[in-house]
């Protein structure tokens, strides 16, 4: 296996989270291939001769963080025929440019059938934990946690969240239901914002959190409560004196617009958590292919 990317160290727990997902892989693989399929591979039909057989590599073309090679087997256990499937490096480890990542032997037309439907999914969840990484480092020896948010594929945020994990980072939570945020569209439609707090705290156990756009909301969080508090596309100077009147009483994170550029800064403020939209609706694919060997 290939060894840890440098910087923070490969989750220990990722293995157990593939398990964990593998009702979700094989439903999201049925899908993808019926809508690739079809009633069949029509040129792999029409070209291999019966019987063939081929050995292949993945390959990246470019440098990143693997995710996303469970749904790699699960793609070649699901084809027609039969191919198998070896890893060369696991989920969350770095694969630099131009190496195999796995290889297959087995039908030609298992192979074929399955190229684009797996690099899809490897390429799509190896970009996001790549991205991942990129965040994470740049917030390495700051007391921050990089989170993903609900910007995610519809269908696809628990693979995508398990990529970011892959990269390094921490999940936020999972839908509208393991945890409470209250925005500003609820504070509209609410009488205050201590009667949604109170309402939410009577509603569920669930942790608490409010989104608070200047220093005045936070002090009036701080007061009633709130289990944790999100700064709302505050400047990273407003974001130190948030820091200071919160004082620990509840934990920050800050969100809206945030960047590669600006990552570092924000992280130095002093706030715990910073969610990044980015890492999972805009992350571009790591560059990936299938290449015949024999």
């Amino acid at each position: 296996m290939a060894d840890p990317a440098a910087g923070p160290p490969v989750p220990d727990d990722l293995a157990t989270i593939a398990r964990g997902l593998s009702g979700e892989i094989e439903r999201t693989v049925s899908q993808a291939l019926d809508e690739d399929l079809g009633s069949g591979d029509a040129t792999s039909e029409s070209t291999l001769p019966t019987g063939a057989t081929c050995s292949a590599s993945i390959v990246v073309r470019a440098a990143g963080i693997i995710s996303g090679l469970p749904l790699v087997e699960a793609v070649f256990e699901a084809c027609p025929g039969t191919a198998s499937v070896v890893r060369l490096v696991d989920d969350g480890h770095t694969a630099p440019a131009g190496a195999a990542v796995a290889t297959l032997d087995g039908d030609a037309s298992a192979i074929l059938s399955g190229e684009r439907t797996a690099l899809n999914f490897l390429g799509h969840l190896s970009g996001i934990a790549t991205l991942t990484r990129r965040y994470v480092d740049a917030v390495s020896g700051t007391k921050a946690t990089i989170l993903d948010t609900r910007k995610t594929t519809p269908g696809l945020r628990r693979l995508e969240k398990y990529a970011v994990r892959c990269g390094g980072a921490t999940n936020h939570r999972i839908g509208l239901y393991d945890a409470v945020l209250i925005k500003d569209n609820h504070l509209m439609l609410s009488s205050t914002l201590e009667e949604a707090v109170s309402g939410a705290r009577e509603a569920s156990d669930l942790e608490i959190t409010v989104e608070v756009e200047d220093l005045d909301q936070l002090a009036r969080a701080l007061e009633i409560g709130a289990d944790r508090v999100l700064l709302d596309n505050m400047s990273p100077a407003m974001m130190r004196d948030a820091v200071k009147l919160t004082a620990g009483r509840a934990p920050l994170e800050a969100s809206g617009g945030i960047n590669l550029d600006t990552v570092t800064e924000i992280a130095r403020t002093g706030v715990d958590f910073i969610s990044v939209g980015s890492l999972t609706h805009s992350a571009p694919s790591l560059d990936v292919s299938l290449e015949v060997t024999a």
